[in-house]
């Protein structure tokens, strides 16, 4: 069974940088990302529907990361696809820095500082996918991208939680923690 691609694959109008491509985001956070409409009254961040406009890559990636998550291979077919790995290992080192007896503002501390910390680019020695990336070509293109990707990080992090913590009891879920030590593709960030 091969794992599942981006939806976004098809959008011919996203930006690309290297072969990463920087597709529209429903966001609250700054950042050079075009921005989606908000979601309709009465809809919930947690089931929004793939057909919707609101509906962005951040929502894939977190629909898909579970499923994902359990392969070790990953045929790449387009940029929206290297978003969406980007996007899954991201998930993952967010839920190792989350623990089972964290509160939700404790683990929201610890995921924005993480989002916020230095990490490094497409191109970069210490960048783990160097073999599936390209880097930016110039100065500009790489702040592009650093700006995009912290918007994204910061973006994911906060709907994480959202989920993380959606049964109201004060604890992260056990079923996304169980994710913490399984490895996408065998990479971390």
């Amino acid at each position: 069974m091969p794992a599942y691609h981006s939806a976004f694959l098809g959008d011919t109008d996203v930006r690309v940088i290297g072969n990463f491509a920087l597709p529209s985001l429903r966001t609250r956070t700054r950042g050079p990302a075009y921005i989606l409409p908000a979601l309709p009254a009465g809809v919930s961040e947690l089931d929004v529907d793939p057909d919707s406009e609101s509906y962005d890559i951040l929502d894939e990636t977190l629909t898909l990361f579970r499923a994902n998550t359990l392969f070790r291979n990953f045929e790449i077919k387009g940029p929206a696809d290297r978003a969406l790995i980007y996007g899954i290992l991201w998930i993952s080192e967010c839920l190792t820095k989350v623990k089972p007896t964290m509160t939700q503002r404790e683990a929201e501390k610890a995921l924005q500082s993480a989002a916020l910390d230095q990490f490094a680019l497409p191109g970069d020695a210490s960048f783990p996918l160097n073999a599936l990336y390209q880097a930016p070509k110039d100065r500009n293109e790489a702040d592009m991208l650093r700006q995009y990707i912290s918007q994204m990080r910061q973006e994911l992090a906060s709907r994480l939680l959202n989920r993380l913590y959606a049964d109201g009891t004060g604890k992260p879920s056990k079923w996304w923690l169980s994710f913490t030590k399984r490895r996408f593709m065998g990479k971390s960030l």
